[in-house]
């Protein structure tokens, strides 16, 4: 008897939310942040994407969120490698729990609680790489920013990433803020977006879990 070999459904990069595993966040990367990128990385679960059309979801145990707008690398390839591995971008909010976070920083604990909780993380439409020729000099709006204040360049974060851990296929890079942060209330609307290439509209909700 002859047997069939089961292929498996090919996962389409321009849904990496859906199935991407890891979302690796620059801590500080902007102007007056530091020149300093060692032990400043952390990360989100899979389960905190939000993409448009869902809301992001305010935690029972924080009072006090902040949004903060990032350019979002997306990766196309498994491996431990620079630029090539790179498919595409999209413009991603890191959303904290600021009350939570300061308390974890008093006592010296993981961020967790504060930065990985469900729907923190809201994505925009992915935009392939092509569309995006010169990523040092986009303009990020929400609140004005620009990826030429970066401390530290995309191949660059992309080359000290992977020489601590593989990236894989759906992986994102967040490459930190361009310009501080701002609060988070329940029933607010936030729209962002890249100058003439992307731009998403999310509303914030409480759950009633």
């Amino acid at each position: 008897m002859q047997l069939t070999g089961i292929m498996a459904t090919p996962r389409p990069l321009s849904r990496f939310w859906g199935w991407g595993k890891n979302i690796v966040c620059v801590g500080r990367n902007y102007g007056d942040h530091t020149r300093e990128i060692e032990s400043v990385l952390f990360l989100k679960l899979s389960t905190a994407y939000t993409p448009e059309g869902s809301p992001i979801l305010m935690p029972a145990y924080s009072c006090n969120l902040h949004h903060e707008l990032e350019l979002g690398m997306v990766m196309g390839k498994h491996g431990r490698a620079a630029m090539d591995y790179m498919s595409s971008y999209a413009l991603c909010l890191d959303i904290t729990a600021r009350d939570v976070k300061d308390e974890c920083k008093k006592k010296g604990l993981p961020w967790t609680l504060a930065k990985s909780f469900m729907a923190s993380c809201p994505v925009s439409a992915f935009v392939p790489k092509e569309k995006i020729p010169d990523p040092p000099n986009l303009r990020l709006w929400l609140k004005e920013g620009e990826t030429s204040s970066m401390t530290f360049s995309i191949p660059y974060i992309i080359n000290y990433v992977s020489k601590i851990m593989t990236l894989e296929e759906g992986d994102v890079i967040l490459t930190r803020t361009t310009k501080g942060v701002e609060p988070v209330k329940e029933n607010d609307e936030i729209q962002a977006g890249i100058h003439g290439v992307v731009s998403v509209r999310l509303k914030v909700e409480r759950p009633e879990y």
